[in-house]
């Protein structure tokens, strides 16, 4: 499993507990900084999955 994979799914993590926050106290900025979070994990992750499957190959 690449690297890229395994910081891509904390960022997510991460990324979902900040929204969740900002949302819980009406933090707005906090809930974008999360919502970010997660797209940035998520593309991550995807780049990882590339880079495993290209090493499977």
């Amino acid at each position: 499993m690449d690297k890229d994979r395994l910081i891509g799914s904390a960022k997510v993590v991460k990324g979902k507990v900040k929204a969740a926050v900002g949302k819980a106290v009406g933090d707005a900025k906090l809930e974008a900084e999360g919502q970010a979070d997660k797209v940035e994990g998520k593309v991550q992750n995807a780049v990882g999955g590339i880079k495993d499957t290209i090493r499977d190959a």
